[in-house]
């Protein structure tokens, strides 16, 4: 039992690790990745001063109601006594963690800190949703029990009532605010230096009509009619989140694919024409694939012709309008029309698509199928991270150039004996099976690289291509996870959890939750993935420094396993405290990506070297691993000949 002297030194400590050290450290980070960071920034000391201060308070009057009405002080590890729903917190759900936040963009604005601002700020908003997400959400519901009362600020409900004034005010805040926050932050990037001009030959010689500005322009109202006049709430809701998966979706394809649209050039004839010219300047040739003004009007026109049926085709009508006069104001090529309407319908369906990716993923979950060839078995399982791992060390060894192959070879070896050694010791698993952990992978990549380092290899270059095609070799190692059963989920509401019923899975067998809907946690883990893959090799091809992409995969990795976990329901994963194991890992994991990102070390120079050898290769080590993960002697008693 601690005294109150014990217990009052450490909230000390942790207030003022958090108050005093951490904004140092994050400070002292942004200026030893610098040089790493050749981003533009506008600096600004108003604008930014005045982002600083608006956070400031936001975390001033957090602390203060916490203090006030919760008892307490606003620290995880030493919670407040009562829920807090007084002051701020009766406007906004998180305000010390929003003024965060806005702390870290506004010092980053006000100094001119490139790094601040699109590395370190990025990190720290992503860190703020994943410690929400992956830890006090579920504390809090255990603490205090689920809340009925949320904060002004909130998306709309489900309900078929009519919207509330908070709620139509909370679209504009939450939704369309942040997307021309980030519409407009992602446009002064510029033009990216492997720019591709979107227009077929026949686009470029199309005349601007000035006239159909007025239906361009008319995107604006339009959507920002649909807050005040659609109805119900649930229509509203759906808007909302439409939205907020395209406004993700979007941004990240105007990250990575460096399709660009310049406006053609025309002279203003009359006051449309003038009203163009205007609205150009505020818009540019990026930032234009796919369309946010299509993806926008599609939103828009379903919203206004759910709420007034009679008049549907009018809406639609009026979108399709909009979507056409992208192309005759000269704003848009063909292609950016298209893919937003694809975008845009596809977000429509949210709902529909998520189900159809539910039930696909609920279908792999329960197709074990395994053959026995006298004392060897074969399940089918294996055959994901065999295929997986071929394609990642081929695209490692493309990636790191010709004569890297043996490299290559030495770390993933290294990386697959980890694997084995960290499920034995570290998840304390019977000594006749033969388990694999995902953690003691990473750990092998870095032992690999240390002896590709003595050997007088690039170590760098080879860690940032492992890690570019880390979110592969992962993702196929989860559709495995998904049919043993390992990494599952804990309940969920049947709309969102897959169903085992395979005798064979783990989740049967191990965990008892057959036919009980439960989080499909290696999907989770499979998007987010995608999403860090597609980042990863994005700033490969822009010639990132290796170390910073290593570091942001061990960083990115680290935040989406934290929150992760917090859906995990495996009953072996030993638990630490609040956390559990692999929460821990996972910060350790952003530990780690972030001093990598400090460390010195050359741009890689992307160039495409596959040969023979690189082939032969990466098939032969693929072959390995399907046999380790999915070969076994199920009849046998020696030391790791079971996989179950």
């Amino acid at each position: 039992m601690k005294t109150n002297f014990e217990i009052t030194f450490w909230k000390f400590i942790y207030g003022f690790a958090f108050v005093v050290v951490l904004p140092i450290l994050l400070i002292l980070w942004a200026r030893a990745t610098g040089e790493y960071v050749l981003l533009p920034m506008i600096a600004s000391a108003q604008y930014g001063v005045a982002i600083l201060l608006i956070g400031l308070l936001l975390m001033f009057m957090g602390v203060a109601a916490i203090i006030l009405y919760g008892g307490g002080y606003p620290m995880n590890a030493f919670p407040p006594k009562q829920f807090v729903f007084q002051g701020i917190y009766r406007l906004v759900p998180h305000p010390i963690y929003l003024g965060f936040c806005l702390c870290c963009v506004g010092t980053a604005i006000m100094l001119g800190s490139r790094s601040g601002f699109w590395l370190i700020s990025p990190i720290v908003i992503l860190g703020c949703v994943a410690l929400v997400e992956g830890f006090e959400k579920q504390d809090m519901k255990e603490r205090w029990g689920a809340h009925a009362v949320i904060s002004m600020i909130h998306l709309p409900t489900g309900e078929e009532r009519p919207p509330s004034n908070s709620e139509r005010v909370s679209v504009y805040l939450l939704v369309l605010l942040p997307w021309l926050i980030i519409y407009e932050t992602v446009l002064s990037l510029g033009i990216p230096s492997d720019a591709i001009v979107a227009y077929l030959s026949f686009e470029k010689r199309l005349p601007v009509l000035e006239w159909t500005e007025i239906f361009y322009a008319g995107t604006y109202i339009l959507v920002a009619a649909v807050p005040v006049f659609a109805k119900p709430a649930r229509i509203l809701r759906e808007f909302s989140i439409s939205g907020l998966l395209g406004t993700g979706c979007i941004i990240l394809f105007f990250i990575v694919i460096p399709l660009i649209a310049p406006q053609r050039g025309f002279i203003p004839g009359g006051e449309l024409g003038r009203i163009l010219e205007w609205e150009r300047g505020y818009d540019g040739a990026a930032a234009a694939f796919p369309s946010f003004h299509v993806f926008w009007a599609i939103l828009a026109a379903s919203a206004f012709a759910r709420t007034y049926p009679s008049i549907r085709k009018l809406w639609y009508a009026l979108a399709v309008l909009i979507s056409l006069s992208c192309i005759t104001t000269g704003m848009h090529a063909v292609i950016d029309v298209v893919s937003g309407g694809v975008v845009g319908w596809m977000c429509l369906r949210y709902k529909a698509m998520w189900e159809r990716l539910r039930s696909a993923t609920e279908r792999i979950a329960n197709s074990w199928k395994e053959w026995h060839i006298g004392s060897v078995r074969i399940i089918n399982h294996g055959v994901y991270p065999g295929v997986g791992t071929f394609l990642g060390l081929s695209l490692v060894g493309t990636l790191a150039g010709q004569g890297s192959m043996g490299y290559v070879l030495i770390i993933a070896f290294s990386s697959l004996v980890t694997a084995g050694l960290w499920a034995q010791f570290v998840e304390g698993s019977p000594a006749l099976l033969r388990p694999y952990g995902y953690y003691g992978g990473v750990i092998g990549v870095i032992i690999g690289g240390l002896f590709v380092y003595i050997l007088d290899g690039d170590a760098w270059l080879l860690l940032a291509a492992f890690s570019v095609a880390g979110p592969i070799i992962q993702a196929s190692g989860r559709l495995r996870c998904l049919v043993q059963g390992c990494c599952h989920g804990r309940p969920a509401p049947g709309f969102i959890g897959i169903r085992y019923i395979h005798p064979m899975s783990r989740v049967c067998r191990l965990a008892k939750l057959d036919n009980v809907p439960i989080h499909p946690t290696p999907l989770y883990s499979i998007l987010w993935n995608i999403v860090i893959g597609i980042v990863l090799a994005r700033l490969w091809f822009l010639g990132a420094a290796p170390n910073l992409i290593s570091g942001l995969y061990l960083i990115l990795n680290g935040l989406g396993r934290f929150v992760e976990e917090a859906y995990r329901g495996e009953p072996q994963t030993p638990i630490v405290g609040p956390l559990r194991l692999y929460q821990l890992m996972a910060l350790l994991s952003i530990l780690v990506g972030a001093v990598l990102t400090t460390v010195s070390s050359h741009p890689s120079v992307f160039a495409i070297r596959f040969d023979v050898v690189v082939l032969v290769g990466s098939l032969a080590f693929g072959v390995v691993t399907w046999f380790a993960l999915g070969v076994d002697f199920p009849d046998s008693n020696r030391r790791f000949a079971r996989l179950t």
